[in-house]
């Protein structure tokens, strides 16, 4: 006779119905937990599908108003000379707003401002490659 069992009719024991009730009970929780966690994922899916369409379309929007930034810049100003302004501008707004987000960085403190040094220290090094090269084609392209 095998434990847990009363007599050989194969009645189970009160352990036995016991371990079976709480395994049934666990298992319905776990599918009204599977549910729930389904039904909550759903909206949130479709709420991140939503977001990135919405930042697809800000980028969209970003060029286009650069591009009409620049072709009102054209009708005042060489070409060249409306697009290589348009550049600088792009470019003093992003070291303003890069310095001003490392300095919130900094002041974070711990990993935000170990964060912020190595940024720097990689956008630093990139420039130093990047400007010189830069310079070279812009007085390659003022000498033609």
């Amino acid at each position: 006779m095998s434990e847990g069992t009363v007599g050989g009719d194969g009645r189970r024991s009160p352990t036995e119905r016991l371990a079976e009730d709480v395994a049934d009970v666990v298992r319905e929780e776990v599918r009204a937990v599977r549910a729930q966690v389904g039904e909550a994922a759903r909206p949130a899916g479709v709420g991140v599908v939503l977001l990135a369409a919405a930042g697809g379309c800000l980028v969209l929007g970003a060029g286009a108003a650069s591009t009409t930034v620049l072709r009102v810049l054209e009708t005042m100003l060489p070409r060249r000379l409306a697009a290589a302004g348009l550049t600088a501008g792009y470019l003093v707004a992003a070291v303003v707003l890069g310095r001003a987000g490392l300095t919130q960085l900094r002041a974070a403190g711990g990993p935000s401002a170990r964060l912020a040094d190595d940024v720097r220290d990689m956008v630093t090094e990139t420039a130093g490659r990047v400007l010189p090269a830069g310079v070279d084609a812009a007085r390659d392209e003022l000498d033609r």
